[in-house]
Protein backbone atom coordinates (compact mmCIF):
# COMPACT_ATOMS: atom_id res chain seq x y z
CA UNK A 1 0.00 0.00 0.00
CA UNK A 2 2.77 2.27 -0.59
CA UNK A 3 0.82 3.74 -3.22
CA UNK A 4 -2.11 5.43 -0.89
CA UNK A 5 0.15 6.44 2.22
CA UNK A 6 -1.27 9.09 4.19
CA UNK A 7 2.95 10.47 4.87
CA UNK A 8 2.42 12.47 1.28
CA UNK A 9 -1.27 13.88 1.70
CA UNK A 10 0.09 15.16 5.62
CA UNK A 11 2.97 16.90 3.78
CA UNK A 12 0.52 18.49 0.94
CA UNK A 13 -1.22 19.81 3.94
CA UNK A 14 1.25 21.09 6.16
CA UNK A 15 2.44 23.05 3.27
CA UNK A 16 2.71 26.97 3.20
CA UNK A 17 0.08 28.26 1.16
CA UNK A 18 0.51 30.69 -1.53
CA UNK A 19 -1.08 34.02 -0.89
CA UNK A 20 -3.25 34.88 -3.64
CA UNK A 21 -1.78 37.40 -6.89
CA UNK A 22 -3.32 40.89 -6.39
CA UNK A 23 -3.71 42.30 -9.84
CA UNK A 24 -1.62 45.67 -10.41
CA UNK A 25 -3.00 48.48 -10.68
CA UNK A 26 -3.35 49.62 -14.63
CA UNK A 27 -1.58 52.88 -15.70
CA UNK A 28 -4.59 55.56 -16.30
CA UNK A 29 -3.66 58.99 -18.28
CA UNK A 30 -3.82 61.74 -16.00
CA UNK A 31 -5.78 64.24 -17.27
CA UNK A 32 -6.66 66.52 -14.44
CA UNK A 33 -6.04 70.68 -14.78
CA UNK A 34 -3.33 70.90 -12.33
CA UNK A 35 -0.42 72.16 -13.31
CA UNK A 36 2.20 69.48 -14.00
CA UNK A 37 5.69 69.56 -15.24
CA UNK A 38 5.10 67.95 -18.59
CA UNK A 39 7.86 65.87 -19.69
CA UNK A 40 9.12 66.79 -23.55
CA UNK A 41 7.43 63.88 -25.64
CA UNK A 42 3.97 65.26 -23.74
CA UNK A 43 4.57 68.55 -24.98
CA UNK A 44 5.60 67.92 -28.64
CA UNK A 45 2.04 66.30 -28.77
CA UNK A 46 0.76 70.62 -28.68
CA UNK A 47 3.94 72.04 -29.87
CA UNK A 48 5.59 71.00 -32.62
CA UNK A 49 8.71 74.02 -32.95
CA UNK A 50 9.27 77.29 -32.28
CA UNK A 51 8.76 79.55 -35.28
CA UNK A 52 12.65 80.99 -36.23
CA UNK A 53 11.98 83.78 -38.75
CA UNK A 54 13.26 87.24 -39.33
CA UNK A 55 9.56 88.45 -38.45
CA UNK A 56 9.86 86.30 -35.12
CA UNK A 57 12.79 87.82 -34.02
CA UNK A 58 11.53 91.45 -34.42
CA UNK A 59 8.19 90.62 -32.08
CA UNK A 60 10.44 88.92 -29.51
CA UNK A 61 12.70 91.72 -29.17
CA UNK A 62 10.37 94.72 -29.28
CA UNK A 63 6.84 93.35 -27.88
CA UNK A 64 7.95 90.03 -25.93
CA UNK A 65 5.74 87.62 -28.41
CA UNK A 66 7.03 83.97 -30.05
CA UNK A 67 5.76 82.05 -32.67
CA UNK A 68 5.40 78.40 -32.51
CA UNK A 69 3.92 76.21 -35.08
CA UNK A 70 1.41 73.83 -33.43
CA UNK A 71 -0.30 70.71 -33.44
CA UNK A 72 -3.75 71.07 -36.23
CA UNK A 73 -6.09 70.07 -33.15
CA UNK A 74 -4.31 72.41 -30.53
CA UNK A 75 -6.33 74.52 -28.63
CA UNK A 76 -5.54 77.92 -26.65
CA UNK A 77 -5.70 76.52 -23.35
CA UNK A 78 -3.60 73.38 -23.83
CA UNK A 79 -0.95 76.05 -25.62
CA UNK A 80 -1.17 78.17 -22.36
CA UNK A 81 -0.55 75.22 -20.10
CA UNK A 82 2.34 73.57 -21.97
CA UNK A 83 3.70 76.50 -23.01
CA UNK A 84 3.97 78.11 -18.89
CA UNK A 85 4.67 74.34 -17.95
CA UNK A 86 8.13 73.60 -20.66
CA UNK A 87 9.52 77.21 -20.46
CA UNK A 88 8.22 78.30 -16.88
CA UNK A 89 6.69 81.55 -17.66
CA UNK A 90 3.69 83.55 -17.73
CA UNK A 91 1.30 83.94 -20.72
CA UNK A 92 -0.88 86.73 -20.94
CA UNK A 93 -2.55 85.70 -23.78
CA UNK A 94 -2.40 83.62 -27.26
CA UNK A 95 -3.38 84.09 -30.78
CA UNK A 96 -3.63 80.98 -33.28
CA UNK A 97 -3.89 81.22 -36.48
CA UNK A 98 -4.13 78.35 -39.63
CA UNK A 99 -1.65 79.02 -42.51
CA UNK A 100 -2.88 77.75 -45.66
CA UNK A 101 -0.22 75.65 -48.46
CA UNK A 102 1.13 77.73 -50.93
CA UNK A 103 1.13 76.35 -54.44
CA UNK A 104 4.44 75.06 -55.99
CA UNK A 105 5.73 74.33 -59.02
CA UNK A 106 8.17 72.15 -60.69
CA UNK A 107 8.50 72.60 -63.98
CA UNK A 108 4.98 70.80 -65.35
CA UNK A 109 3.78 69.62 -62.00
CA UNK A 110 1.87 71.75 -59.85
CA UNK A 111 1.32 70.69 -55.78
CA UNK A 112 0.61 72.74 -52.53
CA UNK A 113 3.12 73.35 -49.68
CA UNK A 114 1.47 72.06 -47.02
CA UNK A 115 -0.06 74.55 -44.24
CA UNK A 116 0.04 74.44 -40.53
CA UNK A 117 -1.39 76.04 -37.40
CA UNK A 118 0.57 78.80 -35.85
CA UNK A 119 0.63 79.99 -31.94
CA UNK A 120 1.91 83.63 -31.14
CA UNK A 121 2.36 83.46 -27.89
CA UNK A 122 2.27 87.15 -26.19
CA UNK A 123 4.10 86.70 -22.46
CA UNK A 124 4.18 89.18 -19.58
CA UNK A 125 6.63 92.14 -18.96
CA UNK A 126 10.43 90.11 -17.80
CA UNK A 127 9.65 87.10 -18.96
CA UNK A 128 11.47 85.38 -21.42
CA UNK A 129 12.17 82.54 -23.52
CA UNK A 130 15.71 81.06 -25.16
CA UNK A 131 14.84 79.99 -28.23
CA UNK A 132 18.36 78.23 -30.33
CA UNK A 133 17.95 78.16 -34.22
CA UNK A 134 20.24 75.76 -36.24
Amino acid sequence: MGIFSTEKTEQKKTAVKKEPRVKAAKKTANFSNKAVKKEFSEAYRILRRPLVTEKSFNLNANQNQYLFEVAPEATKKEVEKTIQNLYGVKVLRINILNTQGKKRRRGRYEGFKAGFKKAIVFLAEGEKIEIISR
